[in-house]
């Protein structure tokens, strides 16, 4: 248990009081109970369908972007589309917009990596672990496949979207920027959606998706130019599978490895260095000795 004090002013004088906090208990290992309700079923389809809509959206940027920025198309198309800046925005913006809609449900993951951050650091079952991802893998082909039946011919064109190490960079580069930009996004998620923090301020959940989304646009800025900024292994798993280019499967290894390692850091640094979790639990087995 944490304890948080409060200072109160009353008739000109100081009062404390003492407001407790107590760690929410950790959902079961496998979680098999979960099989038998609705909310379950109800959160995977949230996780689905949000990460079908930012598979859709943001790869039709990138491809909206690209054509517009084509010299071959338009002679002085230096400063045509929206930027890089622009595409950033838009990654950003949909995790902003998706995890404000589906927080109450799913938990707003719409990432693999996520999910396993989470399940590191027991916040969710491995059945519904296992179940989300599939669920994001899913919608994220879906998406990839819904921006190509309505425009093939840019999709083909510039390149789906696909996340590739671009050229000049090696695939360690692109593994560390991989690592680092996860890390980023998930130590943001922990620290946004901290059970504690919400318990002292309550203006907190609310506001959650705010740095959330700003840490997705601000990695996106630091690494699309190494490896067009994966840091979820679904968006570069779908995209990967509707595009099917060989560069784009020969690097994929780094969109899973990567984030998945980043993930796992974010999970520990926060739960065990920054919560002292081992320090707690040492604590308590002293204590009950």
């Amino acid at each position: 248990m944490g304890k948080d004090v409060e200072e109160v002013g009353a008739h000109g004088g100081a009062e404390y009081s003492v407001k407790d906090y107590t760690d929410p208990p950790p959902p079961a290992l496998f979680g098999l109970v979960e099989l038998t309700k609705w909310s379950f079923y109800r959160a995977a389809i949230a996780e689905f369908v949000a990460t079908l809509l930012f598979l859709y959206i943001t790869i039709l940027t990138v491809i909206g972007y690209k054509h517009q920025s084509d010299a071959t198309v338009f002679p002085d198309a230096d400063c045509s589309g929206v930027g890089i800046l622009g595409i950033a925005w838009a990654f950003g913006g949909m995790i902003f917009v998706l995890v404000y809609c589906t927080a109450g449900i799913s938990g707003g993951h719409i990432n693999p990596a996520v999910t396993f951050g989470l399940f590191l650091a027991r916040k969710v079952s491995l059945l519904r672990a296992v179940t989300y991802m599939v669920a994001q893998c899913l919608g994220a082909i879906c998406g990839a496949g819904f921006a190509k039946a309505f425009q093939k011919a840019y999709y083909n064109r510039y390149g789906g979207g696909a996340n590739e190490v671009a050229d000049g960079y090696s695939n360690g580069t692109a593994l560390g920027a991989e690592i680092i930009g996860t890390f980023v996004l998930v130590y943001t998620v922990f620290s946004a959606t901290d059970p504690k923090r919400s318990a002292r301020d309550s203006h907190v959940p609310v506001l959650a998706p705010l740095p959330i989304g700003f840490a997705v646009f601000v990695v996106h800025l630091a690494t699309i130019h190494v490896t067009g900024t994966g840091i979820n292994p679904a968006r570069s798993f779908g995209a990967a599978v509707i595009y099917n280019n060989d560069k784009a499967w020969d690097d994929q290894w780094i969109f899973w490895v990567g984030p998945f390692i980043g993930a796992a850091v974010a999970a520990i640094y926060h739960q065990y260095v920054l919560r002292a979790a081992a320090v707690k639990a040492l604590g308590s087995f002293r204590s009950n000795t």
